[in-house]
């Protein structure tokens, strides 16, 4: 199946089977995201982000929220 089919299928859903759609798809795509944080979490590609943020707290450089 490709994307254009795919495509073409979501055109002919009726407004209900749109919403199920919908949610199931933004349901599917957070748990992808979610995922791919954490593979790069224990991978170490976020100790960076967080070294410098806790740099910026540590300086006086960061605000409340």
């Amino acid at each position: 199946m490709t994307t254009e089919d795919i495509e073409k299928a979501v055109e002919l859903l009726t407004p209900s089977e749109l919403a199920r759609f919908r949610a199931w798809f933004e349901q599917f795509d957070a748990q992808r995201f979610d995922q791919a944080l954490e593979r790069d979490a224990q991978a170490g590609r976020l100790d960076a982000f967080a070294e410098e943020a806790l740099n910026a707290y540590r300086t006086g450089q960061t605000r409340d929220l």
